[in-house]
């Protein structure tokens, strides 16, 4: 597995070992010895997997503590951009943020510990986007901000009119009005 670090402490792509053959692939999505040994030594209690059209927009979201997630994000079918932001109060980053191109071809996966809001847009029909938690969901633990700050400059490589949002993430505030429980 390549592990690669961002500018924003915490962040990692990780690019696993393909083994190709006649009759495809294989590779190893997830082993807990080799990604303690990159950083990520944690337990995962939940795994998620949501299926989007073309411009489906999931995010900004996270969750406060005592429930505040780390994740492990992939994609399976499909291709994503996906974004994490830094909402830790004493970080140098805080306020930046980190975009990953994650698809079923490049088999890439994203890293997003406790402390960050997250989001992906789909930039394929019949995206597969799956992802491993550290805690479980909890409603009134839910945080967010607007997808569009343009305080944020996040570039999602996609026309704003070709957005699909839910009702809950048109009205998440924006990063000036929203205080960070980190």
């Amino acid at each position: 597995m390549n592990v690669t670090t961002t500018h924003i402490e915490g962040l990692l792509i990780l690019e696993p070992r393909i083994f190709p053959d006649d009759r495809g692939y294989f590779f190893e999505s997830y082993n807990k010895k080799k990604f303690a040994e990159a950083g990520i030594d944690v337990d995962f209690v939940q795994d998620n997997q949501s299926f989007s059209h073309k411009g489906a927009l999931r995010g900004l979201h996270g969750q406060a503590n005592p429930f505040a997630q780390g994740k492990l994000v992939r994609v399976l079918q499909g291709r994503v951009l996906d974004v994490a932001v830094d909402i830790r109060k004493s970080s140098p980053t805080y306020g930046q943020h980190i975009t990953a191109e994650l698809s079923g071809e490049n088999n890439k996966q994203f890293w997003i510990p406790p402390g960050f809001l997250h989001g992906f847009v789909t930039l394929e029909d019949n995206t597969i986007f799956t992802y491993k938690v550290t805690n479980f969901y909890d409603k009134a633990s839910e945080i967010g901000v607007i997808w569009n700050d343009p305080s944020l400059g996040i570039g999602w490589g996609i026309a704003d009119t070709e957005v699909l949002l839910s009702p809950k993430d048109e009205v998440l505030p924006k990063f000036e009005d929203f205080v960070s429980p980190f």
